[in-house]
């Protein structure tokens, strides 16, 4: 990766190349849910979000993989790895957007959740 830039916005961020740690990222995601602040971020391929009803998500469009990060405010748990150049996400499940619609489905218990509410538009324009 490159030199990158930050774009800030009151509820958008946008981290490229060097300026971009995986758990930095996935903490302050998880502290706007716990504060019920709606916020999208991408951080190269991937994106974050968290919703004004205390959900967080981490997300990769290229393979629709989701996991959650946090859930009415509370911390979820999630296995990754991060160095200087290279990080492993313990991805939890599948999304997609149908409409309105954010669905996820868990990899291990193979449960459908459709969640209204969520900012599918801005995930499906970005992914």
């Amino acid at each position: 990766m490159g030199r990158g830039s930050i774009k800030r916005g009151p509820s958008k961020r946008h981290i490229d190349g060097k300026d971009f740690h995986l758990a930095e990222e996935i903490r302050s995601i998880q502290r706007r849910a716990a504060e019920h602040d709606g916020r999208f971020v991408t951080v190269g391929s991937l994106a974050l979000f968290s919703t004004e009803t205390g959900d967080a998500w981490l997300l990769d469009p290229e393979d629709h993989l989701a996991a959650r990060l946090a859930r009415d405010g509370d911390p979820d748990d999630l296995y990754f790895e991060e160095t200087d150049t290279s990080f492993a996400i313990g991805w939890k499940g599948k999304y997609r957007i149908d409409g309105n619609a954010f669905v996820y489905i868990d990899s291990e218990s193979s449960r459908i959740i459709t969640i209204l509410g969520y900012p599918t538009r801005r995930i499906a324009e970005w992914g």
